[in-house]
């Protein structure tokens, strides 16, 4: 595991990935927490399940293993989730999830990155934000994740490696309104 995927996600995240390789299943791992990490983001009562403290490890857990069997997911991805939530550690499956994509990266030579958007992109602007993140990664290997967050009103956030550029509508806004307090 690289040094910059520590604490809890990153024991995890490692502990999965030697799961997954030993079992020859990281493709499939690979595809699930993808689609998992989407939906997450995507779904309130997925946020509310994973981070809820009212609502009980063993729910938790039976809810997420229906979910993921409902979807499909690798029996590996199932228990693993399985046993994150019956640890009560459901809340860190956000930070797990990235990890293990970050590891798989590294180890396949690509530089990982992340672009939040606030409307989903076509093709054509898809391709023109690969390129970009490309260049700005200085690597042609790239493992890029992509999501939508309405809350960005416009722009992009972008995240590579421990970069982060963010040209959102919301972070702008932000600025403006705290610059404007200092003023008053």
């Amino acid at each position: 595991m690289s040094s910059s995927a520590k604490g809890l996600a990153g024991r995890y995240a490692g502990a999965l990935y030697a799961l997954a390789e030993d079992a020859g299943k990281i493709d499939a791992v690979v595809a699930d927490l993808i689609s998992l990490a989407d939906i997450m983001a995507g779904n309130d009562e997925m946020k509310m399940l994973a981070g809820s403290p009212a609502i009980s490890w063993s729910e938790q857990t039976r809810a997420m293993t229906a979910i993921l069997e409902k979807g499909g997911a690798d029996a590996l991805t199932v228990r693993f989730v399985g046993t994150v939530a019956t640890n009560g550690r459901l809340h860190a499956l956000s930070r797990i999830i990235p990890a293990f994509l970050a590891e798989h990266a590294r180890r396949r030579g690509e530089v990982s990155a992340e672009v939040i958007s606030a409307i989903e992109l076509d093709d054509k602007r898809r391709s023109r934000v690969e390129k970009a993140v490309a260049k700005i990664a200085g690597s042609d290997k790239l493992s890029l994740s992509m999501r939508v967050d309405p809350a960005l009103i416009g722009g992009l956030v972008v995240r590579i490696g421990s970069r982060m550029i963010d040209t959102s509508v919301r972070t702008k806004l932000n600025r403006l309104e705290t610059a404007m307090k200092g003023i008053a």
